[in-house]
């Protein structure tokens, strides 16, 4: 019989990672990860304020976690369908959608006040309007139509310039331009990860391809818009933002998507999406990076 300490331990341990996963932990460092990338780019070389970045992460983190916990909380039926999904708290029934709702809605109360002491309203209202659009705009529209991916594009492409922001206080031309730059990648990203799950997103009734199928359509819209990855990824080198290396690296970083997407717009082949989503997850961090390092 297990002792009452153990079985407290289990509990906690099992509670701590139900709220990891509600939270998509791992997909989150992602999206603060180019937040930061973001504030690097907005703060002046060698003299980053780490306080302000670790602030940022932290308040980007509670409401990333947030917008993905209440996306949960609506798909909490459509998950269960889903084999990618079915092991998440709420579809297996491990976690109440009244918890998971307390723990989003402190979570995004946190984080947007973080954002807003640090930075400003500004930053904090760039954060409110991600979490809304994602959780109340995309994710409803993901069983309705296609438009789901262009809509999910503009809060999915928020977080290089909120952090630019956060760095100086104010929009202007850079924080414009890595937004138009995660915004276009973001179409040929998510349309190959909806190639390669497009069987079990037809379970829950997602609607993610261009097309709605896996065809020649949906194909030569994914390698459209992965050519067009290219000169608004070169943008930042036009305006004198950032330097030549900085342009050499998200050329070539395109073209390694390039490459599969071509290869799956001649073959149709599930192959290729995938190697096309594992690009495209290597070139936004890897670009970005470029960008923080071979500033003028």
């Amino acid at each position: 019989m297990p002792r009452p300490a153990a079985t407290a331990v289990a509990a906690r341990t099992g509670l701590l990672r139900d709220v990891a996963i509600l939270f998509k932990l791992r997909l989150a460092s992602l999206v603060v990860l180019s937040a930061g990338l973001g504030y690097a780019m907005g703060s002046p070389a060698g003299a980053m304020d780490v306080g302000g970045l670790l602030l940022l992460l932290l308040g980007g983190t509670l409401v990333t976690g947030a917008s993905n916990a209440y996306n949960q909380i609506w798909e909490v039926n459509t998950d269960a369908l889903m084999h990618r999904t079915a092991d998440r708290p709420l579809a297996r029934g491990s976690m109440s959608v009244g918890t998971a709702l307390a723990l989003a809605s402190g979570a995004a109360l946190a984080g947007l006040w973080t954002l807003w002491a640090a930075f400003g309203a500004l930053t904090a209202i760039l954060g409110l309007l991600s979490l809304f659009m994602y959780a109340a705009l995309y994710t409803p529209m993901k069983r309705v139509s296609p438009w789901a991916v262009f809509v999910g594009a503009f809060p999915g492409a928020f977080p290089p310039m909120l952090g630019h922001v956060a760095a100086t206080g104010h929009f202007g031309l850079a924080p414009g331009l890595l937004f138009a730059g995660q915004f276009m990648w973001q179409f040929p990203h998510f349309w190959a990860i909806a190639w390669v799950l497009h069987e079990d997103y037809a379970r829950a009734g997602f609607r993610l391809l261009p097309s709605g199928a896996r065809d020649r359509s949906s194909a030569f819209l994914i390698l459209l818009y992965t050519l067009f990855v290219i000169p608004v990824g070169l943008l930042p080198w036009v305006f004198d933002l950032v330097g030549p290396l900085a342009m050499t690296v998200s050329v070539l970083a395109a073209l390694v998507m390039l490459v599969p997407a071509w290869q799956l717009f001649r073959s149709c082949d599930t192959r290729h999406a995938r190697r096309l989503m594992f690009a495209s997850f290597i070139y936004l961090p890897l670009v970005q990076l470029a960008y923080v390092l071979d500033r003028p």
